[in-house]
């Protein structure tokens, strides 16, 4: 069989990364606070999935993706994970540019894609209702700069470690779609008071400024974090878990499997 092409793993990656927003974020725009009313007495009630629905439909776009379009690209939807599988030597620098781009055009057509859906509702406002990522006035529960600095570093940190170790060749095969599904929804239950989750570069850029209300003047935070976690995690994982014995450098590997 050959090896997917350039082209191939660049679409692969754009459409993963649209497939992550629209599934994660058009749940959060549509899904979270759906409000239904009772007939008989006129009196109002939630019936959205809330952060526990948001958390589950990220770990499912992942998950799903992993395994649709892992084996074309490697399923990094992400920056921070293609700059994180780089550092440690699973992916080639050379290719991280045009993996970096794709994604941001991918999510930024699927926030495209959930505003025009959004606005198909009578009242809809896009203005702070785009499930953007921010801090501060911005954050959804006033988490501060520094508390959401900490909290992007550290979960993008864990999330890449927990993507290279399941990728890891020493790991149990087939299962590493279903292990970076499962951390990304945990780390959405922890993140999203305080965020609203970014932990990805893309997914943020993606719904920013369609969003406004602050997002895109806040936006820097959400690509500076989650790098330095991703450069934490590439650096240290194979410094302190090594590699294994077998496993090749990324050159040798016609598609390396890397994923989120």
């Amino acid at each position: 069989m050959s090896s997917p092409t350039t082209v191939q793993k660049l679409a692969a990656e754009a459409l993963g990364t649209f497939w992550l927003v629209l599934g994660g974020c058009g749940t959060a725009v549509f899904a979270a606070k759906s409000i239904a009313q009772d007939d008989d007495t006129g009196t109002s009630f939630q019936v959205g999935v809330g952060f526990l629905g948001v958390s589950i439909a990220f770990g499912l776009t992942v998950l799903t993706g992993v395994y649709a379009l892992g084996h074309i690209s490697g399923g990094h939807f992400n920056p921070a994970v293609t700059v994180g599988a780089a550092l440690a030597k699973r992916f080639d620098w050379k290719d991280v540019p045009g993996y970096v781009v794709v994604q941001v055009i991918g999510g930024l057509i699927a926030g495209a894609v959930i505003l025009v859906i959004a606005k198909g509702k009578d009242g809809f406002e896009a203005e702070g209702n785009m499930a953007a990522n921010g801090f501060g006035d911005h954050s959804p529960s006033g988490y501060t700069l520094l508390a959401a600095l900490i909290t992007e570093v550290v979960l993008t940190a864990i999330f890449v470690v927990v993507i290279l170790g399941a990728t890891d060749t020493r790991a149990p095969a087939g299962i590493a779609g279903i292990a970076i599904g499962l951390t990304l929804t945990l780390i959405h239950l922890i993140s999203i008071p305080i965020t609203n989750t970014s932990v990805n570069p893309a997914r943020s850029t993606a719904v920013a400024f369609f969003n406004g209300n602050g997002a895109p003047g806040q936006l820097w935070l959400f690509w500076l974090a989650p790098i330095i976690g991703a450069v934490i995690a590439g650096v240290l994982y194979p410094l302190v878990f090594g590699k294994g014995a077998d496993e090749p450098e990324l050159d040798q590997i016609p598609n390396p499997p890397v994923s989120t």
